[in-house]
């Protein structure tokens, strides 16, 4: 045998001798994900999403009712903006009537509420989702910002208790797509 057959015949052999090591690994690897725990946090995830999704369609279609779902009874909204004036407040409501009304009474343009940067984080009967977000007026851009929802999980289903947001029209960083989706 040749010098380099022998040197490829070697570097099979222990190719071949850790190939069930790999394998094992890849297995394990696969495991992980197909715990039981694993695919209740991720159903959990996305039994959360659904609940914002839901809201931020009932705010495209102008149906109150369907926004109405994704909320518990009982409601805490805050904002954080600038006045035209430049002084940053808090304002506070006891209360989503005020805005599921305005869902639900006619207007000329669909509400676009797109969001990206979705963190969602949950501890037993309570979640959290931040993120980005840019409203839009039909096409037209409104404002930006950053919503916080908090949400408990009632009776088996995840509601929205506390909903807070951040608002401005300038320095938004909105990601390309959506740009380009609202450039019409």
């Amino acid at each position: 045998m040749t010098k380099e057959l022998i040197l490829t015949s070697a570097a099979c052999a222990r190719s071949v001798a850790y190939r069930p090591f790999f394998v094992a690994l890849a297995i394990a690897l696969q495991l992980i994900c197909l715990r039981p725990d694993c695919l209740a946090q991720s159903s959990e995830e996305q039994q959360v999403r659904s609940v914002v999704a839901q809201l931020f369609k009932g705010m495209e279609l102008g149906d109150s009712a369907m926004a109405r779902k994704s909320f518990m009874p009982q409601v805490t909204v805050a904002t954080v903006k600038t006045t035209k004036e430049g002084q940053l407040v808090l304002t506070r409501d006891a209360g989503v009537a005020g805005f599921l009304k305005a869902i639900g009474t006619p207007h000329p343009d669909k509400w676009y509420e797109e969001i990206w940067n979705v963190k969602v984080s949950i501890d037993g009967l309570l979640a959290q989702v931040w993120c980005d977000y840019a409203f839009y007026l039909g096409n037209k851009f409104s404002h930006c910002g950053v919503d916080a929802f908090q949400l408990f999980k009632d009776g088996g289903t995840w509601k929205i208790f506390h909903l807070a947001d951040t608002r401005r029209s300038t320095e938004c960083n909105i990601p390309a797509d959506i740009v380009k989706k609202h450039a019409q």
